[in-house]
């Protein structure tokens, strides 16, 4: 039983720290999808975090922080764009301006504004998103099996990483179920073939931007107003790329992807539980070997150990010709 009770709480850490990568995953999917490479995620995600924390701090509502953290992730985004969109410009190198420009800015505006080393101040009540508690969860808690699953691993979330979850089946649904996304995977594969048939491929490519902004909107501020209580210097500490790796290793696709961040995220929760225990033969290992895991994993599954994954075919290539 005890044991039984260690693996839920592994799967419950598994799930909070999976949400911010699978937000993150999911925005880069439409954006690539469309055809703009986007290695902006983490900065993205990290001004998404100040905003949400700032304003959070400010007016002690965690919703107006949501907002402030998704306009500051959108209008990031936006920038992207009209770099790579409108202007025709490297793609990768924009990327990397986005995320150049929001460490520097968020550490910057942090200090100038709190005095606090680029922190914000603890948040105030309201200013978190607290967690939800399902109907029953106490009562249950103790009934085998299913009371552990019931409420520690489904019930006593925060609303964002039901949001992440629920964004997994509409984000599958929007690309290969609706107009929108048949045209979105169309312009990311045969942008010419797109406008040919009177479809604005830069309007197009636009709108997966900003629904790439949203959503690290979202997983930026999960890290600032739900997962903590306040902005900290780099908090986002590479799940950025993480999500871009995990985005790969999903091969583009909604329900990979999800698994994939799953798989990072329950070795990110198994580090941090097996802190401290002995192995045979080799003892106690330190705390770097438990950090170091998701990244290497990434390494050695990227290094073609999951079959060739095929981007879309205009991915990163800027498109020259637009209708008149």
């Amino acid at each position: 039983m005890i044991m039984f009770e260690s693996i839920i709480l592994i799967l419950d850490s598994t799930v909070r720290v999976s949400t911010p990568l699978l937000l993150a995953c999911l925005a880069g999917l439409y954006s690539e999808r469309s055809g703009v490479v986007d290695i902006g995620l983490e900065g993205k995600m990290l001004g998404a975090a100040f905003g949400a924390g700032a304003v959070a701090y400010l007016t002690a509502n965690a919703w107006l922080g949501l907002l402030a953290g998704i306009a500051v992730s959108i209008g990031l985004g936006l920038l992207h764009g009209f770099a790579s969109i409108t202007n025709r410009g490297n793609q990768i190198v924009s990327g990397v301006a986005i995320n150049f420009l929001a460490a520097g800015l968020t550490a910057l505006l942090g200090q100038t504004w709190f005095r606090q080393g680029g922190r914000t101040p603890s948040l105030p009540e309201g200013g978190r998103f607290r967690e939800i508690v399902w109907p029953f969860a106490e009562q249950l808690r103790d009934v085998p099996v299913i009371g552990p699953l019931y409420s520690e691993l489904l019930s006593g979330h925060n609303l964002l990483v039901y949001c992440a979850f629920l964004a997994v089946p509409l984000t599958w649904w929007v690309l290969f179920r609706s107009r929108f996304g048949l045209r979105l995977r169309a312009v990311g594969e045969n942008p010419a073939a797109v406008d040919t048939a009177g479809i604005s491929v830069t309007w197009l490519r636009y709108r997966a931007v900003i629904a790439c902004g949203a959503l690290c909107g979202f997983a930026g501020s999960y890290l600032s107003i739900a997962a903590g209580s306040g902005f900290g210097v780099n908090m986002t500490a590479g799940q950025g790329f993480m999500a871009l790796a995990a985005l790969i290793f999903a091969k583009w696709r909604p329900v990979n992807a999800m698994f994939a961040c799953l798989l990072f995220g329950f070795l990110d929760a198994s580090g941090t539980r097996m802190q401290g225990v002995e192995f045979p033969v080799i003892g106690e290992l330190p705390l770097q070997v438990f950090q170091a895991l998701p990244y290497v994993l990434t390494v050695i599954l990227l290094a073609g150990f999951i079959g060739k994954a095929i981007p879309p075919k205009a991915a990163g290539v800027p498109y020259l010709k637009e209708r008149s």
